[in-house]
């Protein structure tokens, strides 16, 4: 059947068919993301929180980005992934900023995201008449957290509910196939929602964006309540359920429980006869 493309995307918002985005940055859990129905699956940068243990997002390079996504494709067939675009990887030089989109979709991304609003418009055209699909994302974009001041909803005055929309309907001019919304007012993501024709995609933006994303390891609960965000639900408490399987494991390993017959080799006892043999010729 091939890969969901971005114009699917497009349907469905047409459609009004609702759909989920996760997070992925390696084989086994881009494998998993995909058998349990997820149709688009975002390479992001958070893997510097998630997977790198940074403070934040900024520290990510392209390498880094580049070699999970290669992971990410290698295990799927179906969904669509997205690769971030990490901090500096795009800001300073229009021409490297090209050039290093085009690296991850060598590394088989279908599409790139990029953090900004009109300023980076011009960007987002060029690259997309270059053939480079690009999705936008607009409110707490998580590389200026620096600027902003913390993790803070985006968009809760007139001007700068305002500049948001300004923001969308540029990025929806520039080409842009989509529009992830971050920790903005949920009536200014529904807002925004009606007044451009791609899918808009939400994370703490309220129930009425076309799509939502959230990060494969707050859902599944592999942290501790340190990393419990008001705009995430936690599914499964995995890091419980990893802890103790390791528990189990050591404690077998120091009491002699495992492993057992079942977990081990035999040989004939015609081999062991004949090394023992020539163990004592």
């Amino acid at each position: 059947m091939g890969r969901i493309s971005i114009h699917k995307l497009t349907e469905w918002k047409q459609e009004g068919h609702r759909f989920a985005m996760l997070t992925a940055y390696d084989f086994a859990m881009a494998r998993l993301v995909e058998q349990a129905g997820a149709p688009v699956i975002l390479v992001g940068d958070s893997l510097g929180t998630v997977m790198l243990g940074h403070e934040s997002t900024v520290p990510v390079t392209m390498d880094d980005m580049l070699h999970h996504t290669k992971a990410v494709v290698r295990g799927t067939e179906r969904s669509l992934v997205i690769a971030d675009m990490p901090f500096m990887s795009y800001q300073a030089n229009a021409d490297e900023a090209v050039a290093n989109a085009g690296r991850l979709l060598q590394a088989g991304a279908g599409a790139i995201k990029l953090e900004g609003g009109s300023e980076i418009a011009p960007l987002v055209r060029r690259m997309v008449a270059t053939g480079i699909p690009v999705m936008g994302h607009l409110g707490l974009t998580p590389q200026s957290v620096n600027q902003f001041g913390g993790h803070k909803v985006q968009g809760k005055t007139p001007a700068a509910a305002a500049k948001i929309i300004g923001d969308a309907r540029a990025l929806e001019e520039a080409g842009a196939f989509a529009l992830v919304l971050e920790t903005v007012p949920a009536p200014l993501a529904k807002m925004v929602t009606e007044r451009v024709t791609v899918p808009t995609i939400g994370i703490g933006a309220g129930p009425d964006c076309d799509g939502q994303v959230q990060v494969l390891h707050d859902i599944l609960g592999l942290f501790d309540d340190q990393r419990k965000f008001r705009h995430t639900k936690r599914y499964a408490e995995l890091g419980e359920i990893v802890r103790q399987a390791i528990r189990d494991y050591v404690s077998e390993v120091e009491v002699g429980d495992f492993p057992t017959e079942r977990e081990s080799f035999p040989m004939t006892e015609e081999t062991l006869s004949e090394l023992r043999q020539g163990a004592h010729a």
